[in-house]
């Protein structure tokens, strides 16, 4: 079946029929994961190496984050998996804000339709040629290399200890294949993370500082104000042009307008204001 008409899969097609204790089963024993609940498939790494499976070499593995916990980086693996439809001329939508937020249903639906796809595509024959731990092992390290120098360092030491435990010349042997996804990279990535982490806590730091010297600044301020306040209410003050001019000032309404050119006004018009300058003269 061509790719474009594998996309043409209408509602009631069987394929949506089929239950996730099915599609579990048939995503663990393909590649060779141990998936409790579909949702853990939310990521889209899985989907991206089920395509590697019947498409091999077309999807870039190197690049899929099989670590992926936010959102950001889950969209980025959907990012390849469009790409990989994109070549493939497959027309199916990919609902990636319902995908990635680990809708059940959303991601049962995907997975379904994912696992007709595949059948149509190989004839539900798996490739004994194919070895999925190998795949994600050589797409974590690749992307490894891209990442700090000390994360580099410690997956170097990985692979020498995978290389001094090999039996017979095995492929990562001394990898669980029964690990579930996300703990595939967990090794390279812990340390460029706790880095990450880091940093954010400083300048949440830094940040908290800032904020309570602007609250003190403001405290200061404020109970200035309110001493001027307090005076100007005093019963032998408040009815002098100076306090009224002064409150003028300290009720306006208006922040972006000065009050003071309407104060220097209710000041110099009140009568008596120069009283004792008139009578010098």
């Amino acid at each position: 079946m061509a790719a474009g008409a594998a996309a043409s899969f209408g509602l009631m097609d069987k394929a949506y029929f089929v239950g996730r204790g099915e599609i579990l089963s048939w995503v663990n024993a393909t590649l060779q994961l141990s998936l409790n609940k579909v949702e853990e498939a939310a990521s889209g790494a899985v989907q991206c190496q089920l395509l590697d499976m019947v498409h091999p070499g077309l999807v870039p593995m190197h690049k899929v984050n099989f670590d992926a916990k936010t959102e950001y980086d889950m969209i980025q693996n959907y990012k390849i998996l469009q790409d990989v439809f994109n070549k493939l001329r497959i027309g199916k939508n990919i609902e990636v804000n319902k995908l990635v937020k680990g809708r059940p249903l959303d991601n049962l639906e995907f997975l379904q339709w994912l696992k007709r796809y595949c059948d149509s595509v190989n004839g539900g024959i798996m490739n004994e040629n194919y070895n999925p731990v190998e795949r994600r092992s050589r797409g974590c390290k690749e992307r490894s290399h891209k990442g700090p120098t000390k994360s580099s360092k410690s997956l170097q030491a990985n692979r020498l200890s995978s290389a001094n435990s090999a039996d017979g010349g095995a492929l990562n042997s001394n990898i669980d294949l029964a690990s579930p996804i996300g703990k595939v990279c967990n090794a390279v990535n812990e340390e460029h993370y706790m880095e990450q982490i880091q940093q954010l806590s400083e300048k949440i730091a830094d940040l908290k500082v800032s904020v309570d010297n602007t609250e003190k600044e403001r405290d200061f301020y404020f109970s200035k104000l309110r001493d001027i306040e307090i005076l100007c209410q005093r019963p032998e003050l408040e009815h002098l042009p100076m306090t009224k001019g002064i409150r003028k000032i300290l009720y306006a309404a208006d922040a972006k307008d000065s009050s003071l050119p309407e104060a220097n006004e209710i000041i110099t018009r009140s009568p008596g204001m120069f009283s004792v300058s008139d009578e010098a003269e």
